[in-house]
């Protein structure tokens, strides 16, 4: 009967720990951005993602640079936020706002590939 007590603990520490683990690994898009949001900020596992996107080796395919309206290849910005570029509204350097440039990057990739969320709830989850 013990034996079967401690194994029960084990397993439940085992299964909280691991659900609180896979929670720090989810990473919280910035929307500080925005005045007033609609939904919770998008929500992902970086890391999972681009294993599952076989990304590893290529963040330009979603942290990009253009140089005018030219995309410079395999240069990348992932060490600059989409804010740095991408302001709330369209201005003449860049036509792209802040909201339409996180949609149009991810699920204009999801749908491509045919694979990852494409409804708004499937990113934008409530805390």
């Amino acid at each position: 009967m013990r034996i079967q007590m401690v194994l029960i603990i084990l397993a439940a520490l085992f299964f909280t720990s691991s659900i609180a683990f896979s929670q720090q690994e989810l990473e919280r898009m910035d929307n500080s951005m925005f005045a007033k949001t609609v939904r919770a900020a998008a929500v992902f596992s970086h890391d999972e993602h681009n294993e599952t996107a076989e990304l590893e080796d290529d963040c330009s395919v979603c942290h990009h640079v253009y140089e005018g309206k030219k995309l410079v290849a395999e240069e990348s910005s992932e060490d600059s936020m989409c804010s740095e570029c991408h302001e709330l509204k369209a201005t003449n350097e860049n036509g792209i706002p802040l909201e339409v440039a996180y949609h149009k990057r991810c699920r204009s990739c999801h749908f491509d590939t045919n694979k990852g969320p494409v409804l708004c709830g499937e990113c934008h989850k409530k805390e």
